[in-house]
């Protein structure tokens, strides 16, 4: 399990995440991401992204005023779509 801190980048660190969620976490590994809320579309910025990557989205809530959370799992493509194929069974 990983923690980053992306609040020194205020609303800009999606560019940040995205890299992060490619090459800083190996697959089956738990990354903890805080961020400035400012609007809730960083909220939904990063839910996107994490949809984006084929990872999954553990958790979200808010840390405090102006902090939020989330949690990552980095996820392996090939069990992902092996899921998506039972699920669809």
């Amino acid at each position: 399990m990983k923690r980053f801190d992306l609040r020194h980048l205020k609303s800009n660190f999606c560019g940040r995440l995205e890299e992060i969620l490619q090459t800083g976490l190996e697959v089956g590994e738990v990354g903890i991401f805080l961020f400035e809320v400012g609007d809730f579309e960083n909220v939904q910025k990063s839910a996107d992204m994490v949809k984006k990557n084929g990872d999954t989205l553990l958790n979200s809530l808010r840390f405090n005023e102006v902090d939020w959370t989330i949690i990552v799992r980095k996820e392996n493509m090939e069990s992902k779509n092996l899921e998506t194929q039972k699920a669809s069974l």
